[in-house]
């Protein structure tokens, strides 16, 4: 039985959203769906705004996207009591969150730093842990890992000095096209596909604006796959989605814009053998790289019918375009039950790791161990 269903209140939930991050749009528009969709019968959601500054705010529900200029109350941090985290800066009454949904898109919030917040403050929240996060986040650590596993990925290079690098040699290694992309960032965003040297010396460039660590990728022919995965320690695979792209390439204007000539093929038409296979690929990914509560695993499939992961994402978006909601309700879960779920496996991870000691001396070391 779920942990939620125990509670005889309902659990006050903090929807927690914007961030210091180039994604901070697309965090206000899935923080608004969620809100709209969340089961008030069994919660009470709050909205948690943080501006582009890191001020923590409390918007209305009607300025959900205007937490730049139009908050309720501002708030502090405090680390001062157990399950204390969030209080008011002011008179106003605010009672810290039972469970944070953190839809914080981008670093400094799925790259672990809130995570880890979190954990000190013994709040439980959904998504990947702190390891899960950090490394989902860094695309460079995640196919070190995934390679090191034995699942395939795009040849890559590494880039840590944007003065320090040899144009023509990345050029000979991976021919092109080629994609840059920040090693720590989403939704398409500083993203570049290059055909030339000069293109390439461009996109370098533009990729160390948002990060001091870029990729530079072969291009893969094929058709590009994502599969939504759920669950902590028994994940179970929605069924696999095709990315029809008439753009040049899955840019952030595709993703998040209407009308941009991307239409999501779900289910993927593909051989029912290849579909399980995907599912297969993106529950490996996803215990490889220690992640926990969800994540959608993008893919490439070749004409050969290679599968070559692409990355992972722990925090996907959850606006009315994103994939990963449009995944499971192919699958049978409902937006609204989808969000309910992530949040049972929050409270059911968080009941399990209060079981775990922090204090040697809370058995007899020594004596239960002796050989």
């Amino acid at each position: 039985m779920s942990s939620i269903s125990e509670n005889e209140h309902k659990l006050r939930v903090g929807i927690l959203f914007g961030g210091k991050s180039a994604e901070h749009e697309v965090s206000i528009q899935s923080a608004g769906n969620i809100f709209e969709a969340i089961d008030r019968d069994k919660f009470e959601p709050v909205l948690v705004g943080i501006d582009k500054q890191g001020g923590w705010s409390l918007p209305s529900s009607a300025a959900v996207g205007a937490i730049e200029s139009s908050p309720v109350s501002q708030l502090r941090l405090s680390l001062g009591g157990h399950n204390k985290l969030i209080a008011a800066a002011d008179k106003v009454s605010f009672q810290t969150p039972d469970v944070i949904f953190p839809i914080l898109h981008g670093p400094l919030g799925e790259d672990g730093a809130v995570q880890g917040l979190l954990e000190l403050a013994s709040i439980p929240y959904v998504g990947a842990g702190i390891l899960g996060s950090a490394v989902g986040m860094d695309k460079d650590v995640m196919k070190r890992l995934l390679h090191e596993a034995g699942i395939p990925i795009a040849k890559y290079v590494v880039l840590k000095d944007p003065d320090a690098f040899d144009p023509d040699m990345i050029i000979t290694t991976l021919g092109t096209p080629l994609f840059v992309k920040p090693a720590n960032m989403g939704s398409s965003i500083g993203v570049s596909k290059v055909t030339n040297r000069e293109e390439l010396m461009q996109a370098v460039a533009l990729g160390f604006r948002y990060d001091r660590k870029v990729l530079v990728e072969e291009a893969i022919d094929g058709d590009e796959v994502e599969c939504a995965i759920i669950g902590n320690q028994h994940p179970e695979a929605s069924v696999p989605g095709r990315i029809i792209v008439k753009a040049d390439f899955y840019t952030y204007d595709a993703k998040y814009e209407e009308g941009e000539g991307t239409a999501i093929e779900i289910p993927a038409r593909l051989p029912a053998a290849l579909n399980l296979r995907i599912q297969e690929v993106a529950l490996k990914t996803f215990k490889v790289l220690e992640c926990e509560g969800m994540a959608r695993v993008d893919m490439f499939v070749t004409k050969q019918g290679e599968i070559l992961v692409n990355e992972i994402n722990t925090l996907p978006g959850f606006t009315k375009m994103s994939v990963y909601p449009q995944l499971w309700e192919a699958s049978g879960l409902s937006y609204t039950d989808l969000i309910t779920k992530l949040l049972e496996l929050a409270i059911d991870r968080a009941v399990e790791r209060k079981k775990l000691l922090t204090d040697r001396n809370a058995v007899g070391v020594g004596e239960d161990h002796k050989t």
